[in-house]
């Protein structure tokens, strides 16, 4: 059966895991496991868990080397998205394309993107 299973996400330093707890919560995903430096978040069958691990090569995260560029979300109705855009900053994330917020990917397609400081982008859509 097709469908995605999970994703790993690298971190590179365990502080960068609470700009993606609250996200995670913020989007409605369960918290299914945590640890220093990493957590597990669900949403239905689909998990993914953030860490930090000593694998990792030594450079910064860099969305526009090849490699995966975003991870994108549902995030609600346009109201629930707006409010969640609002609510960003002081979690840490800032938006991007805020001059086309909220149509950058079109007219018809409502969503906002943001940044974390370590350089990782969410795309937040409305449905």
């Amino acid at each position: 059966m097709p469908g995605l299973h999970h994703l790993d996400v690298w971190i590179a330093h365990a502080d960068e895991l609470d700009d993606w707890s609250w996200l995670f919560a913020r989007l409605g995903w369960n918290s299914d496991a945590s640890w220093t430096g990493g957590a597990t978040f669900a949403a239905g069958a689909v998990y993914i868990t953030v860490t930090t691990t000593p694998n990792t090569a030594n450079f910064p995260h860099d969305r526009r080397r090849p490699g995966l560029n975003h991870l994108a979300f549902t995030g609600g109705t346009s109201a629930e998205v707006d409010t969640l855009m609002a609510e960003a900053a002081a979690h840490g994330w800032r938006p991007l394309y805020a001059e086309r917020y909220p149509h950058a990917g079109g007219t018809q397609h409502y969503a906002g993107w943001l940044e974390n400081a370590a350089g990782f982008k969410v795309e937040i859509v409305a449905v």
